[in-house]
């Protein structure tokens, strides 16, 4: 399980370090009475009860057999799962190719009824044409060396567009004005893309605020990230795909968002900027 940059990760580890130490104990097992029955090192079941070493699934079972608690086992390797999934690096993300990566993120679009995306990179994934984002996913493919689905990953993230239009969800979406002058796939493809996020900004559920470019910013750019409802926060790194449950920690991004919100322009403001750099192609 490795190490991430979120305390919700790190709580999650921390939560199933404390459950199997309360199995150790409700047992009536000493540590060294553990690993002695489960044939590791003396020092591995304080490893592990203190959050220092995370156990692997097979070490969990070991653990229940030892503590007479068999019964737990498969939840507890369910939590174990859980907080794996909270810091995921991008190649073990991607081991079995884009589609597989985008297909996954599916039923929490679904279950999910306030989108609040920021994007300092690229335009968000909910709002990009098809060419943009075959360009953008090719970069990416070409880049780690990935197995070539990108047509099928595409049509999966073409799959989760429909969320947008479907009735009872609201999404905010904020991008730097950087993002409408970073080309990408080429000229055809930045215009098409830039034609569409007029056309989306005037769905009725979307609101589309771009972030002038400025020397006096009272917020600079961040990473870009995704708010599901008030219960999830999931970030894009250059290292891995983080997702961040922690209520303090949600409610950082929370704050984020509005400060930069506060900073955007909307409407005509807006679609004045993305006229101009729409005319910056030539």
């Amino acid at each position: 399980m490795a190490d991430s940059p979120s305390s919700s990760a790190q709580q999650a580890r921390q939560d199933l370090a404390r459950r199997l130490a309360d199995l150790c104990r409700d047992s009536g097992l000493t540590g060294l009475e553990l690993s002695v029955l489960c044939g590791w090192s003396r020092s591995k079941s304080s490893r592990i009860m203190n959050a220092r070493t995370p156990p692997s699934a097979d070490d969990i079972r070991a653990w229940c057999r030892a503590c007479g608690a068999e019964g737990q086992t498969e939840d507890l390797i369910a939590s174990l799962r859980t907080a794996e999934g909270m810091w995921v690096n991008w190649q073990r993300m991607e081991r079995a190719g884009l589609r597989q990566a985008q297909e996954a993120r599916l039923p929490l679009y679904r279950r999910t009824r306030r989108f609040r995306s920021y994007s300092s990179w690229l335009v968000p994934g909910m709002i990009q044409t098809w060419p943009y984002t075959t360009a953008a996913l090719q970069s990416i493919q070409r880049r780690r060396g990935l197995v070539d689905d990108v047509t099928e990953a595409v049509a999966a993230r073409m799959e989760r567009q429909r969320v947008l239009y479907e009735g009872g969800r609201r999404f905010a979406f904020l991008v730097e004005e950087s993002v409408l002058r970073s080309g990408i796939g080429g000229t055809e493809v930045m215009s098409g893309q830039l034609d569409h996020l007029v056309t989306v900004a005037s769905l009725p559920n979307v609101s589309l605020g771009v972030v002038p470019m400025a020397s006096d910013r009272n917020r600079w750019p961040a990473e870009g990230f995704w708010i599901y409802d008030a219960a999830q926060v999931n970030v894009e790194l250059v290292s891995g795909y983080l997702t961040i449950t922690q209520p303090g920690e949600v409610a950082m991004y929370a704050e984020t968002f509005a400060e930069l919100a506060a900073q955007a322009v909307y409407g005509a403001a807006a679609r004045a900027l993305i006229a101009s750099a729409r005319d910056a192609l030539g």
